[in-house]
């Protein structure tokens, strides 16, 4: 009997506690147990206490004494049976009464409002192995009424089957398992390839060499590829590695040496967004507290004269540096808001907020002739250093954070919002251009306002956050008009981005093109060139349009809107002929990037067009063709030789990104659901949240743009 009501008792949600009486029983009814504390839990000292969690501060106090019950039963059979009579009744009455799991875990107070994402009770015990995989942070998706529950073919081995043990595991798999499911598991296969090479080979260094199996150090040396790839790991289930990851997470010493400095951004968006990420995916407090660590290191590189931040900081002793350029780049500027307003959020430290939206204060007030944010600013002054206008390098993931960050708080900064808008308005107008043979979309640099006519790689994430906008923005906040220009342009340009890669001989896309310009305006190069009814009319004068690509869509729609598309945003063939591409390599690595397959990934999701999967399988094919070595990944020299020369490197943003696009992609179940999850420029997905009344206080939000300064 004593047994089974202590199993019981501990099963329960509240067994902590009821366990406790239980013991406290047992000593009441038996004399010899009275002051032996054996059978009492081990008394809490400073040797082993837990360090203080974040959110909740727990103080230090001396070692706690040996609970001693203050009675000593009689001898009589009344009050020797009294206890387990008691005890029984009030096990019985909790369990008529069972909770729900326990305690609440939200609190309130001046440190922290409502907290969504602390691990949930009940959980914390299971092994990673079985540690189920719902998102924390989030509500779940609503069940999908047309999902089928997935039933086992268990084969019947020997006689009847004729098949022999070992040929029938074939056999262990859900019949309702689809192509896309399976083409996720060679994805997941594909990442359990890459890292397993980087742990038996660079284990503690940055990054694998994955060619002759080497390791180097270009990220800190504190293991970026760990860092990066932790989330990875966990959407894709591998609770097993995720668990053997924490050990270096544990350990890693966030110091820089002297006279040594930490790349300011890619720390933020690597090594913090990934812990960020993998705390609010898995509930593990160690990553929160090893993410605090690192933000609180972090934030000497705010304090320049401006306030934007350096390009390096020291983590140890807080000096900072300048960048190559000697001005601070605009996506560099823009790309840690979502990192250390989140972390803002999850442990209530406001200089967290103050200083990375004092960045944003700036560009709310800057002065922007056409509309669009240069890609260099003064350290000093915090204003505009050059005319040059970019979505690549320079200046790509800032144009994400204005729209992300917005969605990252519960659209609660309509400031941010407002910033996003102007700016993919003012890159329709002024920096989307068409090719005039194959009508390629692509987007282009401008110095001051002449085209360069260069395409990134880089660039192409831009068509998956001008559909993450469509797809999120409210008809009182774009309109309709705007809203399907913004799907023509996102289709268009990642159709492009798809070209890039299908017409080269290894179907993998370099990382920057030339493209080919409209001819100049003369009255020698009128045509009457008539193609499918593209532009809404049989015979058309093209120089009168020249190759900006809104001139062409106001044309098309005075026209008549024949084709239902726009020029630029219809499907266009594969060419294999150099000279007819419509653009060439100045670049011709593929460095296992992932911008292209993550706006096939959001377009996929937005608009349910499945050609954006068979695409995306497409390039999956080709990395794993052309780019597998026998240690991992590497880049791939020029996409257009067969076979394939290889450059000694797997960058982190592979697993963190590339890989991390691909599943996503592929799998059937959503899930991270854009209604609950905003990812980080390195794919790192954060929850979103809504301040607390406390916090939109303390921390001066404005939350309508009524009230913004």
């Amino acid at each position: 009997m004593l047994l089974g009501i202590y199993i019981t008792v501990t099963w329960h949600p509240h067994g902590t506690v009821l366990t406790s009486i239980f013991q406290v029983l047992i000593l009441a009814t038996h004399d010899d147990h009275v002051g032996d504390s054996s059978m009492l839990p081990a008394p809490v000292t400073g040797a082993n206490r837990r360090s203080a969690n974040l959110v909740i501060s727990i103080p230090h106090t001396r070692e706690a004494s040996v609970y001693r019950p203050h009675f000593k039963p009689s001898g009589k059979l009344l009050f020797r049976y009294l206890p387990w009579l008691v005890g029984f009744t009030i096990v019985l009455w909790l369990f008529v009464l069972r909770g729900d799991g326990g305690p609440p875990t939200s609190r309130t107070g001046p440190l922290r409002g409502n907290h969504p994402h602390m691990p949930q009770p009940g959980r914390q015990g299971l092994p990673y192995s079985t540690r189920p995989a719902p998102m924390r942070g989030a509500p779940p998706p609503p069940p999908d009424p047309e999902k089928k529950v997935v039933k086992w073919n268990w084969p019947v081995v020997g006689k009847i089957t004729g098949k022999k043990k070992d040929e029938a595991k074939e056999d262990l798999k859900p019949v309702t398992q689809t192509l896309w499911d399976r083409r996720a598991e060679k994805v997941k296969d594909a990442f359990v390839h890459a890292f397993e090479g980087y742990t038996r080979h660079a284990a503690g260094y940055d990054e694998l060499l994955p060619i002759v199996g080497g390791s180097v150090n270009n990220f800190n040396g504190w293991g970026v590829t760990v860092f990066d790839s932790l989330d990875t790991m966990w959407i894709m289930g591998l609770r097993d590695m995720f668990k053997d990851s924490l050990a270096l997470v544990a350990k890693a010493d966030f110091d820089t040496k002297p006279g040594k400095y930490a790349p300011f951004f890619e720390t933020i968006i690597r090594y913090l967004g990934g812990l960020l990420s993998a705390y609010a995916l898995s509930g593990e407090p160690l990553l929160l507290t090893r993410a605090d660590d690192l933000g609180r290191a972090l934030l000497p590189g705010f304090e320049s004269p401006s306030g934007l931040p350096m390009f390096a900081v020291n983590t140890k002793n807080g000096d900072t540096k300048k960048g190559w350029s000697g001005d601070v780049l605009w996506s560099e500027a823009l790309s840690n808001q979502m990192e250390f307003k989140y972390l803002a959020h999850i442990t209530g430290r406001k200089e967290y907020f103050t200083k990375t939206d004092e960045i944003m204060q700036k560009m709310y007030n800057a002065t922007l002739p056409n509309g669009l944010f240069p890609s260099k600013w003064h350290y000093e002054t915090g204003t505009p250093a050059n005319e040059h206008y970019s979505v690549g390098a320079y200046a790509d993931s800032a144009y994400e954070y204005m729209l992300k960050q917005w969605l990252l708080s519960g659209r609660s900064e309509p400031q941010a919002l407002e910033l996003y808008m102007n700016s993919a308005n003012a890159i329709l107008e002024k920096m989307i251009y068409i090719t005039p043979t194959r009508h390629l979309l692509y987007v282009t640099d401008l110095n001051a306002d002449t085209p360069t006519h260069t395409l990134e790689h880089l660039s192409c994430f831009l068509p998956g956050l001008l559909a993450l906008g469509v797809h999120t923005l409210t008809d009182d906040l774009i309109p309709k008009k705007t809203r399907e220009r913004h799907l023509w342009a996102a289709e268009g340009l990642a159709e492009t981005c798809w070209i890039t890669y299908a017409d080269t001989e290894t179907g993998l896309g370099p990382d920057e093109m030339r493209m080919k310009p409209w001819p100049p305006k003369t009255e020698s190069t009128t045509t009457t060139e008539k193609r499918d009814g593209l532009w809404g009319f049989g015979a058309r004068e093209d120089e009168d349009v020249g190759g900006k690509w809104m001139a062409h869509v106001r044309k098309w729609e005075r026209g008549g809107r024949v084709g239902g598309k726009p020029p630029g945003a219809r499907t266009v063939p594969k060419e294999s002929d150099p000279g007819k591409r419509d653009w060439s390599p100045t670049k011709t690595a593929y460095l296992l990037r992932p911008e292209t397959i993550e706006s096939f990934y959001i377009l996929w999701k937005v608009t349910g067009d499945a050609k954006w999967r068979d695409r995306g399988w497409a390039v999956f094919e080709s990395i794993d063709r052309h780019a597998r070595t026998k240690y991992g990944y590497a880049s791939v020299s020029n996409v257009d030789v067969v076979p394939p020369q290889w450059k000694d490197e797997m960058p982190s943003y592979f697993l963190a990104e590339t890989l991390k696009y691909l599943y996503l992609l592929f799998v059937e179940e959503d899930l991270i659901p854009f209604e609950y999850w905003v990812f980080n420029t390195e794919a790192h997905p954060l929850p979103i949240f809504n301040w607390t009344s406390w916090e939109t206080e303390a921390y001066g939000i404005h939350t309508d743009l009524s009230t913004a300064s």
